[in-house]
C-alpha cells in the first residue's frame, strides 16, 4: 500500500454496498460504517457524494497522478545515457581502488629500477 500512512483502500463493492445502504435503505452513514467495518463516517459520506455527481463510473476511476507511458525510443535513449554514466562511474572508480593499493600507473621504469 502506498500512500498515506493508514490510509486503507477499499474495494468497489464495498463502496457500492455503502451507497446502496444511504440510498436505498437510508441508513445513516454511521451506520453503514459500523454495519461494513469502514473507520469513518465522512469516508462513505464522500463515497455518496461522488456516486451523486459521477454515477457508477465514480468508483472505477483511478485515483493519483496517472502513470506516463516512456516511448521505446526514449526508453532506449535514457538506457544508453545510463550505459554511459556507468561505464564513466565504473573507469573511475577502478583508478581510484588502483590508487589505493599502489598498484595503479607507476611514475618508476625498468631503467630507474636497475
Amino acid at each position: 500500500m502506498s500512500g498515506r500512512k493508514g490510509m486503507r483502500h477499499y474495494k468497489v463493492e464495498i463502496k457500492q454496498e455503502a451507497v446502496r445502504l444511504v440510498e436505498e435503505d437510508h441508513l445513516t452513514y454511521t451506520d453503514v460504517a459500523a454495519r461494513l467495518e469502514i473507520r469513518k463516517a465522512e469516508r462513505i459520506e464522500a463515497w455518496v457524494r461522488m456516486y451523486r455527481r459521477e454515477g457508477e463510473l465514480s468508483f472505477h476511476k483511478t485515483i493519483g497522478r496517472p502513470r506516463t507511458a516512456e516511448s521505446e525510443e526514449r526508453e532506449l535513449e535514457r538506457l544508453r545515457m545510463e550505459n554511459v554514466l556507468l561505464k564513466k562511474f565504473h573507469t573511475e572508480l577502478r583508478e581510484v581502488r588502483l590508487v589505493q593499493r599502489n598498484i595503479g600507473r607507476s611514475t618508476t621504469t625498468r631503467k630507474n629500477t636497475q
